[in-house]
């Protein structure tokens, strides 16, 4: 691949490219064109009579250029965790990634539970400059699951949607009132599905491998129930509900017979749940805790069937970064979650190697599809559209080193892992924001 430098002013010509717009089902050998912060035009006959005299040439020499990934879960230490993550250092591994958007959670200290909390992030994202940042509001005061938020300010404020994160809404009573409020201003409502008093205390799912381990498990059913209790819900007083992160078979069925039946549910999964399982655990291996925990090898390959038959909408990171004093300890009292924003787009593209999925269905996991959900013009190849682009090349094998990753935090469970494919450049209204070195 060749380049000159570019800046967002200039118009920028991507020639010798596969294009793949994974909304359209695009995949041919093309070219694209970007006017600033726009793309101007795309397609296989492209510059058929020559390139344009006042643009600058990126010669992609064959590789894939499709929309930059949005990365719909992503938890930020900032504000009240800096050591953990920082606006700044989420962005340069999401930019690493080829990740051009993100949506952040709202569990942070303080809570994202107030106008000035959205405001605070969407000033640091502008000053860092790097990747798009969006950011959910909690559905509840303090994510305490009691007092519902300000749902209309906070929309107003840019709230893409409501969740309490990292937190079950667990109360049956205030899920319901979360729906029917949403409901007024057309806003998802994300829920963790963990019925909270059966996770209490669980380490790991529940099992032999946990039982031989003398951990406390969480039973599959935690998930499970919420699920069924939140769908009944669902059909009770309407709106938009999307369940984060599944991970049994049963709770891929049960969403699949609510799709069928009308309702507007929708699902996502994270990387670890398709790639991972309980064994990963090993021999007490804290870098493999997350929540919700990792299931047996059944559960995964449901999930697998789940996200190729269209069940499951998306795949996010679910990016939870932890320093090293909360996971270098034993296992009990080790704190839950793995980075992703850097292993997203190998793991997504697992599925295609192993021969799960086409090329283009597996981005829309990671671009349309999100988008679509949280209705953000994003995720998609179009004219007038942003230009945030990923140019990768799908098939390069190399060895996960956390080392090298540019989160603050380490705790990856992935570390050594051979993958396939990596971004080569990321590119975010028109400038390139990160570029592989040679």
């Amino acid at each position: 691949m060749t380049t000159t430098s570019v800046n967002a002013e200039a118009r920028v010509a991507y020639i010798n490219a596969r294009l793949l717009d994974p909304a359209t089902g695009l995949d041919v050998h093309g070219a694209l064109l970007t006017e600033g912060e726009t793309v101007a035009d795309f397609g296989p006959a492209l510059f058929r009579d020559g390139l344009p005299p006042d643009a600058q040439v990126v010669d992609l020499q064959g590789q894939c250029l499709a929309p930059g990934l949005l990365d719909m879960r992503v938890l930020i230490g900032e504000p009240g965790e800096e050591q953990k993550d920082t606006i700044k250092s989420v962005s340069r591994a999401a930019a690493a990634g080829g990740i051009t958007s993100i949506v952040c959670l709202p569990n942070t200290d303080p809570v994202l539970d107030e106008v000035a909390g959205l405001e605070f992030v969407a000033r640091r994202a502008r000053e860092v400059k790097l990747v798009k940042i969006f950011a959910y509001a909690a559905a509840t005061r303090g994510t305490e699951g009691n007092e519902i938020t300000e749902m209309g300010l906070l929309s107003r404020a840019g709230a893409v949607a409501f969740t309490d994160g990292t937190r079950a809404i667990a109360s049956a009573k205030t899920m319901r009132r979360a729906l029917s409020y949403a409901r007024t201003f057309d806003k998802l409502i994300i829920q963790h599905p963990e019925e909270p008093s059966l996770a209490s205390g669980g380490m790991m799912n529940a099992g032999e491998i946990c039982t031989r381990l003398g951990l406390t498990g969480i039973p599959r059913e935690a998930e499970i129930i919420m699920i069924e209790r939140d769908l009944r819900l669902l059909e009770l007083a309407g709106g938009r509900l999307h369940f984060a992160h599944v991970t049994t078979s049963e709770s891929v069925d049960l969403i699949r017979r609510a799709k069928a039946r009308g309702l507007k549910v929708t699902c996502d999964t994270a990387p670890h749940y398709f790639a991972l399982t309980e064994a990963d655990v090993g021999d007490y291996r804290t870098y493999a805790k997350v929540s919700p925990p990792l299931r047996g090898e059944m559960d995964r390959r449901a999930v697998v069937v789940g996200l190729a038959d269209g069940t499951i909408d998306a795949i996010a990171s679910d990016h939870i970064p932890q320093d090293q004093d909360q996971k270098r300890l034993p296992f009990a009292q080790a704190e839950a979650g793995v980075i992703g924003l850097e292993t997203l787009f190998p793991l997504v593209l697992e599925l295609v190697h192993k021969g799960h999925m086409p090329l283009v269905k597996a981005l829309a996991l990671v671009t349309s599809r999100p988008a679509d959900i949280l209705g953000l013009p994003l995720g998609r190849l179009a004219k007038g559209g942003p230009a945030d682009l990923l140019v990768f090349d799908p098939d390069v094998p190399w060895r996960v080193d956390v080392g090298q990753f540019q989160s603050k935090s380490k705790n990856s469970p992935f570390e050594d892992r051979p993958v396939q494919g990596r971004p080569l450049r990321t590119v975010v209204d028109g400038r390139t924001v990160w570029q592989r070195e040679a």
